[in-house]
């Protein structure tokens, strides 16, 4: 079992590490295609939030028990909140100086993405981690096999806005490999904790699915409509979730 679990946690982190290998070839283009391939990732971690995130936990408690899915969307939203103000004292996680913050609000707006990205990864991670305790293990390859779909673009979109911000190449990578890393870390704590993990788990996945909410509309869509393709970008998003929603009909026996 516990070999299932070590594949299950390499596949995820090399998901979002291949992803970023591919950011890198996506460094520099146009507003346009800027816009539809960041439209495109929105509608992937808006599906990822509510359809891999927000429901399972939803689905996972009781009636009464919802309201713990609700104060951990919330929580989730609010966490980001706070971040977003304190993003300046972030700098050290991207080399640059101080001064650089205080000055350019992009790079702060960078952090705060990359951010709710990291954020979702350690509850990502414990869903998939949990179902290897059960005797039926089908649905915990389902979720890895969603999660690892959805790594590839989001380990995409690290990359490139970091580079433009002026991040160098190596620190972005080891900031998409760190990012990685957190994903397993998340599936063993799912493995191991096991019922303890059970309980915690619906906050814990409603947390993730906030963070990932907020940064889709505080941040994501207002830049895809900022340049003259809203129309584009919004046609992307519903392509991108729709996708998640096909991959998740196809891979679930």
């Amino acid at each position: 079992m516990v070999e299932n679990v070590l594949v299950s946690a390499a596949g995820l982190c090399l998901a979002t590490i291949i992803g970023s290998l591919v950011g890198f070839c996506f460094k520099s283009v146009s507003h346009k295609w800027n816009d539809i391939i960041l439209g495109f990732c929105a509608g992937i971690m808006l599906s990822a939030a509510v359809l891999g995130l927000i429901l399972p936990a939803s689905q996972s408690v009781s009636s009464l028990g919802v309201l713990i899915v609700v104060a951990g969307v919330i929580t989730g939203a609010a966490f980001l909140t706070l971040i977003d103000r304190l993003t300046p004292h972030l700098h050290n996680i991207t080399g640059l100086e101080s001064e650089s913050h205080q000055n350019n609000s992009k790079i702060n707006h960078v952090l705060l993405f990359v951010l709710a990205i990291a954020i979702h990864k350690l509850p990502e991670g414990m869903a998939a981690g949990v179902g290897f305790n059960e005797e039926n293990i089908s649905n915990a390859w389902n979720v890895t096999l969603a999660i690892a779909i959805q790594n590839i673009p989001e380990g995409m979109v690290i990359i490139s806005p970091l580079i433009l911000a002026g991040v160098s190449k190596i620190r972005t990578f080891l900031i998409a490999i760190s990012i990685g890393f957190l994903e397993i870390l998340g599936v063993f704590v799912g493995y191991f904790a096991g019922g303890v993990s059970q309980m915690l788990l619906p906050f814990m996945l409603s947390f993730a699915g906030g963070a990932m909410l907020y940064v889709v509309s505080d941040e994501m869509i207002p830049e895809t409509h900022a340049h003259g393709y809203q129309k584009q970008a919004t046609f992307a998003l519903l392509a991108g979730f729709m996708t998640i929603l096909a991959f998740d009909k196809i891979f679930t026996f």
